[in-house]
């Protein structure tokens, strides 16, 4: 799949399904996200793949988030929605003399971004989910994250199970968002 298609036709896919990709799989593609645009070349992000029963280690975590019976079993069964989890966890280096935490930030989204495109074009599915899980404690705690790491959310993935053709996305007009500053005389 060329880099135009692959762009055209990924989709957050919600309904995902075994098999996920293997770990030699998926350091294959992370060794190429890790190129996407970083200022410094701080790689400021660090991943922490959720497979297996490890699933069900994460969903107690979520789990203990809530007072609520109903809530903590359906937090409880979130992580099993797909083989793999890959927790996105942003580590900002913090003072930087020349980039700053929102540059850092822009660093992780654009690696994850381009690992959601890779994945796509091998063929698997994957869809970046966040919410209120991401500042528990013990979700913190489950996934060794320092006090100075912020959680980003989780990028599920597996293979997609459902139709395969992406639904077409309504027409937007970019000239719209596209302004031109005039020199002047």
């Amino acid at each position: 799949m060329d880099v135009m298609q692959t762009v055209l036709t990924r989709r957050s896919v919600t309904r995902l399904a075994a098999p996920g990709p293997d770990d030699d799989t998926l350091l294959e593609l992370l060794q190429v996200a890790s190129t996407a645009p970083d200022h410094g070349r701080l790689r400021p992000w660090r991943l922490v793949t959720v497979r297996g029963t490890a699933r069900d280690r994460l969903g107690a975590a979520l789990a203990r988030g809530t007072d609520d019976p109903v809530r903590a079993e359906q937090a409880r069964t979130k992580p099993l929605r797909a083989p793999l989890l890959i927790s996105i966890v942003l580590c900002p280096r913090l003072p930087h003399p020349k980039v700053p935490e929102w540059e850092q930030l822009a660093a992780t989204v654009s690696m994850v971004h381009t690992l959601h495109l890779l994945l796509h074009s091998r063929g698997w599915g994957a869809i970046w989910r966040t919410g209120n899980a991401v500042d528990s404690p013990a979700v913190r705690e489950c996934l060794g994250l320092d006090p100075g790491e912020r959680l980003l959310g989780w990028l599920y993935v597996g293979t997609p199970d459902g139709p395969a053709a992406a639904p077409p996305r309504a027409p937007f007009d970019v000239r719209e968002k596209l302004s031109m500053l005039e020199p002047h005389a």
